[in-house]
């Protein structure tokens, strides 16, 4: 009997939790009643009572797992760990909120056994903020422009992955790893299926401004050359208009020297457009930089606090 995986990461789920539980383990006994499975459930250090109801599920159900983390580890470190810890034949990713409907799983499946190894899931619409939606949708079209390698637009990282993409992953040793690249960059064939992403089903999200920041960020310095090439580019531009106006205003000055007062204001204003020009880059730069320092360091992706029913594999492959 094949194994399937669930993984969903939580933070501040104590709302979520249990009905995700519920309707994965209800999905299983109608929809895909001949796989065995394994929902694993990664905690980036709650605050809430999540964790509490976590452990009250894995107490019911053996086939219910969680994972720890000792503190928050970031919004791609934690999913990531999460995915090498499953033991399926293959692992299926979902946020806790239900915005990847359950009702895909089943989808992913049954294209997985038609042979493809990645199955992953594609908003074609979405009923969050339709300002987000479009500035999301920019923000895709701009990176896949510029990218060095293939960008997914509108993927989120919900989908199927086969065990060989999951050993992949797992020799990769990414310390700062973008699972929405690394498909498009090093994924095998893989099969898109289009969904309208449903309203969050409860509580409230931990995207803020500055996650959604990171997430760009990380991408840009990752998958694309532009903000260097922009930087360089631009600054010879400015400086060859800089030098243009310098001339200018030195013939002008030598050839008309009482009848052109040059005054101050030109240069206050030229000294500060090219110091927030400058600024702009160097904080560009420092971000590819940043990346380069999180690599480099080769810290764990994650720090486990505790795991709850993993020893039920252990003891059955001693059994075996």
């Amino acid at each position: 009997m094949k194994k399937i995986s669930i993984l969903i990461p939580c933070y501040n789920e104590e709302l979520n939790v249990e009905p995700m539980a519920e309707a994965l383990v209800n999905m299983f006994a109608t929809d895909l009643p001949n796989y065995d499975y394994e929902i694993v459930f990664i905690d980036n250090d709650s605050k809430d009572m999540t964790r509490p109801k976590l452990r009250k599920l894995c107490a019911e159900n053996k086939k219910i797992k969680a994972i720890f983390n000792a503190k928050n580890f970031g919004q791609f470190n934690s999913p990531y760990y999460g995915m090498l810890q499953t033991t399926g034949d293959c692992t299926i990713s979902m946020v806790c909120d239900f915005q990847d409907p359950v009702e895909m799983v089943p989808k992913y499946v049954r294209e997985w056994e038609n042979g493809y190894k990645i199955v992953i899931g594609i908003k074609t619409s979405s009923k969050e903020s339709k300002i987000m939606y479009f500035l999301r949708s920019c923000y895709y079209k701009l990176i896949k422009k510029f990218s060095d390698v293939e960008q997914i637009e509108h993927f989120t990282g919900s989908g199927l992955y086969d065990k060989a993409f999951i050993q992949v992953l797992r020799d990769l040793k990414d310390p700062k790893p973008f699972l929405r690249g690394i498909v498009g960059e090093l994924g095998f064939e893989r099969k898109e299926i289009p969904y309208e992403q449903p309203k969050r089903r409860a509580g409230k999200t931990s995207n803020n401004f500055y996650r959604l920041y990171d997430a760009a960020m990380l991408s840009i310095t990752s998958y694309t050359k532009i903000g260097l090439r922009i930087a360089t580019i631009a600054g010879a531009i400015f400086s060859a208009i800089s030098m243009l106006i310098a001339i200018v205003y030195l013939i002008l000055k030598i050839c008309m020297w009482d009848q052109f007062p040059a005054g101050m204001a030109p240069v206050t204003i030229g000294m500060f457009v090219i110091a927030s020009i400058q600024l702009f880059f160097i904080g560009l730069l420092g971000e590819y930089i940043l990346n380069i320092n999180d690599r480099v360091m080769n810290r764990p992706l994650v720090i486990e606090a505790e795991r709850i029913n993993f020893d039920t594999d252990e003891e059955k492959s001693e059994e075996a």
